[in-house]
């Protein structure tokens, strides 16, 4: 028989009573491995009562108390990090390797969270008038919420509960209804840690489920990670509800190519940032933009783009595995089409893409259009596969404008051996996330998230311009890449920023 995944409500794994199901498959052969229940009304407010009832007690648990669960929850999640990597390579298609770093990337998180006294720590001054002193207490708010998206199963749902508990909250979480066994996994080794009953819900299914967190009162904060559209839709329901919505959304990451660049590291990392993951990450590199000369290696970058072979998760030799649904490769091979009939030059055509043993596998192959467009479907759309489009410019003044003309604004590279010519980009580009000679600039648990323009909905949105004027001096620019979306829980109240 079919597994069945459990909610987790009260403290408790239960089956779900409904009568609509989802099936999970494995997208490198359509098997179905397990089925997610669409939570009942009844199943969905026994979780709330639950999570309300938990947090009158949680939050008067001392702080030290909630950072030692994340300390046990941290030392689980390390002690069984490749079991649950190979619960997530088996429903999302990753290769083993890429399946560990996700798994990796929210331990990081986790470790963050046992950090939490010092975050949550207060202001005070004295005699602000005579003889009055004024003090300010950083307390948690309630029961919140995350809405999570298949692509990192494991990473992203371990950004928000983590943190959102630590600081004293209770959460819900609704994970994708496409991969839902690698978060059960996640939430038994929670409550090995010793984490207490009703801290943590987990309901499952689809948009009426989504709606419920939505729409319930008690509901103070959601967080949500996914396409543009829905996150909209999230934002505004969600703020229509008088909530605190924090929605990351698309991306078309930009990576900008100098002509004194070094070559040979431009084309190694251009090539593992544009298809790595199947090209299914929010911060994957989907334009490469060369300025001068530069466009003159663009053969060579196709031709290590034909080289890279995917294959099912547990394939040594696999650069990635496959799409994670027959719909996602239809989506992607229409994309392809649209290109060629856009007049785009495809130097590297994904379609077609057979693995030996895997027939009905997701796959698609790397793929590299030239000579993209900006008015070009392929250009303005997050294709979410591994897709490369490549144009070109003359200068790096109008590369930058290039970058700033697009509605994204996740993160952004630029390879260059000049220290001017980086210095100028980061200061002069409108995107959250700068990286310099790294391909990915994804920053680790202490510094935050920041995606601008239209991949984040959340404070940018509600404070108008001077969130712009904050948020344009305080860009966040790291050093290293980490293939990982980082959660913070700093600022009054509980504000988690995530991707």
């Amino acid at each position: 028989m079919t597994q069945q995944v459990p909610l987790y409500i009260d403290g408790e794994f239960v089956q779900s009573k409904t009568d609509k199901w989802i099936d999970v498959t494995n997208p490198a052969t359509q098997e179905v491995i397990a089925k997610a229940p669409c939570a009942t009304q009844e199943e969905m407010e026994a979780a709330v009562a639950s999570a309300k009832k938990a947090f009158l007690t949680w939050k008067e648990t001392p702080v030290s108390e909630r950072a030692r669960v994340m300390m046990r929850y941290q030392a689980l999640l390390k002690e069984h990090h490749d079991e649950i990597a190979e619960i997530l390579a088996s429903e999302t298609g990753k290769t083993f390797d890429d399946a560990k770093g996700d798994v990796w990337r929210g331990i990081e998180v986790v470790e963050h969270a046992a950090n939490i006294p010092s975050l949550v720590m207060g202001e005070t001054v004295e005699n602000v008038a005579r003889g009055i002193d004024t003090y300010s207490y950083t307390q948690p708010l309630g029961v919140c919420a995350g809405i999570t998206p298949f692509n990192f199963p494991a990473m992203i749902p371990l950004w928000m509960f983590p943190l959102a508990i630590a600081c004293g909250n209770t959460f819900i979480l609704k994970p994708s209804e496409q991969d839902p066994l690698t978060p059960t996994r996640l939430v038994e080794l929670f409550e090995q840690a010793g984490a207490p009953k009703g801290v943590l819900q987990v309901i499952h299914g689809a948009k009426d489920q989504v709606d419920f967190i939505l729409d319930e009162p008690a509901v103070r904060a959601i967080s949500f990670v996914g396409s543009v559209p829905v996150g909209q839709y999230i934002y505004r329901r969600g703020t229509e509800n008088m909530k605190r919505v924090q929605a990351f959304a698309g991306a078309k990451n930009h990576c900008v190519i100098m002509p004194d660049a070094n070559k040979s590291q431009v084309i190694s990392n251009l090539v593992g940032a544009s298809v790595g993951a199947a090209g299914q990450r929010c911060m994957a590199i989907s334009v490469a933009v060369f300025v001068g000369a530069a466009k003159e290696w663009i053969p060579e970058i196709a031709a290590e783009l034909k080289k890279v072979r995917p294959g099912a998760w547990n394939d040594k030799d696999a650069a990635y595995g496959p799409l994670i649904s027959p719909q996602a490769k239809q989506r992607v091979e229409n994309f392809i089409k649209q290109g060629q009939a856009e007049g785009a030059s495809l130097l590297v055509d994904g379609r077609d893409c057979q693995v030996e043993g895997f027939p009905n596998g997701n796959w698609v192959g790397p793929t590299m259009f030239s000579d993209v467009t900006t008015d070009m479907e392929i250009y303005k759309n997050e294709i979410f596969g591994p897709v490369l489009c490549a144009t070109s410019t003359e200068t790096l003044e109008e590369a930058i404008a290039l970058v700033n003309a697009n509605p994204y604004g996740n993160g952004t590279s630029i390879f260059t051996a000049s220290g001017a010519a980086g210095r100028k980009y980061q200061h002069e580009v409108e995107v959250g996330q700068v990286g310099i000679n790294i391909p990915i600039p994804v920053p680790l648990p202490f510094f935050s998230f920041t995606g601008w323009k239209g991949s984040f909905f959340g404070d940018l949105h509600a404070y108008g311009k001077q969130a712009v004027r904050f948020y344009s001096e305080t860009k966040t620019i790291t050093a290293r890449w980490f293939e990982s979306d980082i959660a913070d829980a700093s600022g009054p109240n509980m504000t988690i920023h995530l991707k």
